[in-house]
């Protein structure tokens, strides 16, 4: 699958950057029910960390932030579960179809992908600030230059008083 499909579809919940089931089984090319019910029956390789249902609240928030869900979910009664990366690694064990397997790889890669770019991000924001801090550190000094020229022009253009014999008129 293509990378830019399966990263729009990660989203970013509970601090975690996770898929959820109906994107995972269209992707699998399996019912969201039926994901559902081998997740339950392999629940003890899922732990909480790893794969979570999302609150009522959760959900509802999602729906209100995102145009991307399909109609049929925004909804619908039952909450998602939402699956960090290393839990769609572990779906592959639990599904063990050929679809299943490269949809997976795909996803891994996917993620990859994200956080490299994130890394990417943190450290062009880093450099950023770096160079804003140079920059102002050099127009501090430029002010304090124009400043000194500034006052400088000001003493010599004030009028003088002359020296010498000065005759009344």
């Amino acid at each position: 699958m293509e990378l830019q499909v399966i990263q729009n579809r990660i989203y970013h919940i509970r601090g975690l950057n996770v898929m959820l089931d109906f994107d995972l089984a269209e992707m699998y090319d399996v019912q969201t029910k039926r994901l559902k019910e081998q997740v339950r029956r392999n629940i003890e390789r899922l732990p909480p960390d790893l794969m979570f249902e999302l609150t009522k609240n959760e959900w509802l928030e999602l729906v209100a932030i995102c145009d991307q869900l399909p109609n049929n979910l925004k909804h619908s009664t039952v909450t998602p579960f939402a699956f960090a990366q290393e839990g769609v690694a572990m779906l592959s064990g639990v599904l063990r179809s050929p679809t299943a397997i490269q949809v997976n790889i795909s996803i891994m890669r996917a993620f990859v992908a994200l956080r490299q770019y994130a890394l990417g991000y943190s450290e062009l924001n880093q450099k950023l600030e770096t160079f804003m801090i140079e920059t102002n550190m050099q127009f501090n000094e430029i002010y304090q230059a124009l400043t000194e020229l500034a006052s400088q022009k000001e003493e010599e253009n004030k009028p003088r008083k002359r020296i010498g014999y000065v005759k009344d008129e």
